[in-house]
């Protein structure tokens, strides 16, 4: 694929969302930032691809559990590139605790976040994806949308949520030209993954370093942490003219956990 494309990214400061916004950027692609943190880090980030990529990269800072907000961003990306090509849904927070014991406001936050917003954010590109012929949306779930694990029953809930999503909307797309597919990472060693140790830590009992061996790398069979740069390559494929037959997938990236 040689022309230019046009991808919003939600949750894309930090993470996985700048693993793949750089990926992205890397393949020519004009980038639209998304997500919280330090005002001057952002625009460090956002200028930096930019300039080593020649791209235009933009960001807006959208909360994405107002809708409002979410609107916005796609309306501004839309006029900033004239077309939304490529929307990834990667924006996401994570709280771990008893059931008994679990907030509803956390509740209700990571739903909001990590599963409503990405309806949201699909509703207001897909019409136009649809007349244009081509759109490729990509839900970063998780291999928690394929299983689960105790402690983390809103992220549980929400990203399997994100896969079911995925297939809808990949039915609706499928004689547009339009794909949605999931990539379900394992653990990559993101500042939201390293967030969680403490909670896990004091949920089980145990040291971080525990967490870390027994908890976290024991689930992924070849003992390693997924990167960045392994979940933006599968995003760049899932883009191409080389996966225009995939669609509706939810696709493992997590050393083989989910085998188990």
């Amino acid at each position: 694929m040689t022309k230019t494309l046009n991808a919003v990214i939600t949750g894309s400061t930090s993470g996985i969302g700048l693993g793949i916004a750089t990926s992205f950027a890397a393949e020519g692609w004009n980038v639209m930032l998304n997500g919280f943190g330090d005002a001057d880090e952002i625009e460090a980030t956002r200028a930096g691809l930019a300039e080593k990529y020649n791209v235009d990269v933009r960001y807006n800072g959208a909360d994405m559990t107002k809708p409002d907000e979410i609107d916005d961003l796609i309306k501004e990306a839309e006029i900033a590139f004239g077309q939304i090509d490529i929307l990834v849904n990667n924006a996401g927070i994570q709280f771990v605790s008893p059931i008994e014991d679990f907030p509803t406001e956390k509740w209700d936050a990571i739903i909001a976040i990590n599963l409503t917003s990405a309806f949201h954010t699909t509703k207001a590109v897909f019409k136009g994806m649809k007349e244009r012929g081509f759109g490729r949306i990509i839900n970063v779930a998780s291999a928690h949308g394929l299983v689960a694990s105790p402690f983390k029953g809103a992220y549980v809930a929400a990203k399997h949520g994100v896969v079911g999503l995925t297939k809808t909307v990949a039915l609706e797309g499928a004689e547009f030209g339009v794909t949605c597919n999931a990539i379900c990472p394992g653990y990559v060693k993101t500042p939201l993954v390293e967030a969680q140790i403490p909670d896990t830590a004091k949920a089980r009992k145990m040291s971080e370093e525990e967490v870390v061996q027994k908890v976290i790398l024991e689930a992924q069979p070849t003992k390693q942490f997924v990167t960045t740069e392994q979940v933006g390559a599968m995003a760049v494929f899932l883009c191409s003219d080389h996966a225009a037959q995939i669609t509706g997938a939810a696709h493992q990236i997590d050393g083989g956990w989910v085998a188990k």
